[in-house]
């Protein structure tokens, strides 16, 4: 007599994960942009898909924001990226400055027109299907956006 399989025995879903740290520069932000997308493209997400270019934009935006408002001298910021087959993809972009937050996705204002900036976050709000901004051990704050791939191809 054999044991049944069960879902979870059958086959364990294991995240894939990359973590890469950068110049808080406006170079280590274009070079976090590129990385993500061939890292993506390893994974299976093609360049130019929807998903591809929705997380792309989203690594961009964290990445100019950190590399902008999060820069310490001297510090670097970290990207993050994990991809649970089937389930979610979660961008983190860490920085060293902890003072200096974003506000929070419900309270996120539309720019004006004469607004020379403040249009990132929106962008990542409108992209991501969850984000968030968490305290950094030991110092700092991770920016973290969540792309749901159930509802995505």
């Amino acid at each position: 007599m054999s044991t049944p399989v069960t879902p979870a025995t059958a086959h364990p879903v294991t995240p894939h994960t990359f973590a890469q740290r950068f110049s808080s520069t406006p170079r280590g932000a274009r070079l976090a942009r590129r990385l993500a997308a061939l890292q993506l493209d390893r994974w299976g997400v093609a360049y130019g898909s929807d998903l591809a270019d929705a997380a792309t934009l989203i690594v961009a935006e964290l990445a100019a924001n950190a590399a902008t408002h999060g820069r310490v001298p001297g510090r670097d910021f970290e990207l993050r990226l994990t991809r649970v087959p089937g389930a979610v993809l979660r961008i983190e972009v860490s920085d060293a400055r902890g003072e200096s937050r974003p506000p929070l996705p419900e309270d996120l204002a539309e720019p004006t027109a004469d607004d020379l900036s403040g249009r990132g976050l929106l962008l990542v709000r409108a992209l991501a299907d969850r984000w968030c901004v968490r305290d950094r051990v030991p110092v700092g704050k991770t920016v973290c956006a969540e792309l749901d791939l159930r509802r995505r191809p």
